[in-house]
């Protein structure tokens, strides 16, 4: 039950930080069933582009239990036009926990961590319409316990 009240929490903010930035284009998580993230498993985010001439600055955003096996975790993204042509697809290793320490990186307290990397930098859209994100979890194993939530955030980059 406190898990949940902290995940509501948690998200809350989230959206609340993302209402006050103008910047912001898109901003959603998905919570991953009894926070373990399957191979199978493959969120789908889908955010609209209509300047072109904008860049924007793509992020990743990470929810964890303290429990989690790993001080990093690795995610392959597949980035996809309106025409559904891949543009780009990219292995990121982001770091949770600090190697030598094992002390949580991210914002929160007690056992639940929020991160958010920057994933791509000023990538331009070159045609107006619907994007879509593909998230995969690439740590090598079928189930991973301890990821509660992953998700996507677009923002305008700084010029």
């Amino acid at each position: 039950m406190r898990k949940a009240i902290s995940l509501v929490a948690g998200l809350g903010l989230l959206w609340a930080l993302a209402a006050c930035d103008a910047n912001q284009v898109y901003e959603k998580n998905q919570e991953l069933s009894k926070a373990v993230w399957t191979v199978q498993e493959k969120p789908t985010f889908e955010f609209d582009i209509q300047d072109t001439t904008q860049r924007y600055d793509i992020y990743f955003n990470i929810r964890n239990e303290s429990m989690y096996g790993y001080y990093n975790l690795y995610v392959k993204h597949t980035l996809l036009a309106p025409n559904g042509q891949r543009l780009s697809q990219l292995l990121h290793q982001m770091l949770l926990m600090d190697a030598q320490t094992g002390e949580p990186r991210g914002q929160g307290s007690g056992d639940i961590f929020d991160h958010q990397f920057l994933a791509l930098r000023g990538q331009q859209f070159h045609q107006p319409g619907t994007y879509k994100i593909v998230l995969e979890q690439y740590m090598r194993q079928d189930q991973l316990p301890g990821i509660m939530a992953v998700g996507v955030g677009v923002r305008k980059a700084a010029r």
